[in-house]
């Protein structure tokens, strides 16, 4: 691993999450605050460390690895501990939808890397689009106030969470738009 500030922070993103599953078991109200505060900090490294690494020309290999698993990895456990939280039908399909089309694009990734074709399937603006609204909307729903002054909150995590559900889904397609183009620029195979 190349050592550079970009994939230090990288690599605390990916420490801060026991941190963020630690504080969210801690007593009311340091819980849903520290989860909420340690996920918002991660979410910033991850604008943070792609702008550095641009500016520094410090990219690498291994950084662009390690980049979108950290950011997968606190997603993924910010929206399994809103399940804890939650548990309801909604959060539990978004999580669902969320983690399941990050395994079925990283496979995909894979899968055209191992055709040459990686380029074919790169990092959209949409995608980009979607990350950014899912990194608003979970320190929101992980932090709000459980009583009734929350509510307005809640609800407009729980909209940015709908909205973060529709973008996923069409980055999806999007990518899956990309994929089958480039088999059919493929050469056809000669197999009888």
């Amino acid at each position: 691993m190349p050592l550079n500030l970009p994939n230090l922070l990288t690599a605390l993103r990916v420490l801060a999450i026991p941190l963020m599953v630690v504080c969210y078991y801690l007593p009311q109200p340091i819980s849903t605050v520290g989860a909420a505060v340690v996920f918002i900090i991660a979410a910033v490294t991850d604008w943070f460390d792609g702008w550095v690494a641009r500016r520094m020309g410090q990219t690498s290999q291994f950084g662009a690895f390690l980049d979108p698993v950290a950011d997968k990895l606190l997603v993924s456990v910010a929206l399994i501990l809103l399940l804890h939280r939650m548990d309801n039908v909604f959060i539990t399909l978004a999580a669902m939808v969320v983690i399941g089309r990050e395994i079925v694009v990283s496979a995909l990734r894979e899968w055209m890397a191992q055709l040459g074709k990686r380029a074919s399937v790169a990092v959209s603006g949409m995608a980009k689009v979607k990350t950014g609204v899912q990194m608003t909307a979970i320190p929101i729903l992980l932090w709000y106030p459980s009583e009734p002054a929350g509510e307005t909150l809640r609800l407009l995590g729980l909209f940015l969470l709908a909205l973060a559900v529709v973008l996923t889904l069409w980055s999806m397609v999007l990518y899956f738009r990309a994929f089958l183009a480039s088999l059919d620029d493929a050469p056809a195979s000669t197999d009888s």
